[in-house]
């Protein structure tokens, strides 16, 4: 199923699931693609998405935040016999997950070919929709990853407590990648790759309210957190690595695009779901703000 969003062959394009997220309040469209797309079209890019799941029997609040989406964000959802569902908490400033269903894998061979050498591509995986070795047929500009997906284990009967494991990449696999965002929490299972991307390109961790730490080529930059309420955290990490790759994919210095993240995210975290997902123009008002108090 494609559904049309805004003309022309998208700028930005994140390939992984789109998620069925189980909150206090209800259910929530989430799926780091779906944080990253919105992202980089609120921040002036076309911007597209590669995914799959069942559009049958999704929850009414669900169904229309995707027509929302799909406002913004041209859409390619592949049928899949479920969708991914998590349930998120936090234990002791942790985040405990369990999955309810699996969306299974996505074929990149469902990605037009003009959408193959796009600006800038954002390989999303939330749980282990995607090969990393089939990632060879993209030729983008700029290839950014968020490798989360690809350390989360459960059981085979569902639903289950998410466990990670460490993930084990080639050298050749791992340096394709122009940058790699991981959150602090995850770095461990996720060591090795990210140094390697930290010596080839942009390796950044995330640490929340408290930053982030940027290795380029092996350079190290500490990113400044923005400070603001915090109403809802899902999503905050896609946000920051979907600013940081639409910038550096379209030129910007890594200062500026590591400070835009930096505020994008922290905005993100001011209201519920993606409805908080800011604009560019709200970014560089938040960095404009906080320039002139420090």
């Amino acid at each position: 199923m494609t559904v049309p969003g805004s003309a022309g062959v998208p700028e930005f394009i994140a390939i992984g699931h789109f998620t069925i997220d189980k909150m206090a309040w209800g259910h929530a469209l989430g799926g780091s693609v779906v944080y990253s797309a919105l992202t980089a079209a609120r921040a002036g890019l076309r911007a597209g998405i590669l995914t799959c799941g069942s559009l049958e029997a999704l929850p009414r609040e669900v169904r229309a935040e995707l027509e929302t989406l799909s406002g913004e964000v041209e859409l390619i959802i592949q049928s899949a016999r479920a969708t991914t569902t998590f349930t998120n908490a936090e234990v002791v400033d942790r985040r405990v997950q369990t999955l309810h269903a699996w969306g299974g894998e996505i074929d990149l061979s469902g990605l037009p070919p003009d959408w193959r050498g796009a600006t800038v591509i954002h390989i999303a995986p939330v749980a282990q929709e995607l090969e990393p070795r089939g990632l060879t047929r993209l030729a983008p500009h700029y290839l950014g990853v968020t490798p989360q997906g690809w350390v989360r284990r459960w059981g085979t009967k569902l639903p289950s407590r998410v466990r990670h494991e460490a993930l084990k990449l080639t050298t050749e696999q791992a340096s394709r990648f122009d940058a790699m965002v991981v959150s602090a929490e995850e770095l461990t299972p996720l060591r090795e790759p990210f140094e390697i991307v930290g010596k080839t390109g942009l390796a950044v961790v995330t640490r929340g309210r408290r930053g982030a730490t940027a290795v380029d080529r092996e350079r190290v930059t500490e990113v400044l957190g923005y400070p603001g309420e915090r109403v809802d955290t899902t999503g905050a990490g896609d946000v920051f690595a979907a600013m940081l790759f639409a910038m550096r994919g379209r030129g910007e210095p890594l200062v500026r695009s590591l400070d835009r993240a930096s505020a994008a995210a922290a905005l993100s975290v001011t209201g519920l779901g993606i409805s908080a997902i800011p604009t560019l123009d709200r970014v560089d008002d938040l960095i404009e703000r906080e320039v002139s108090r420090r």
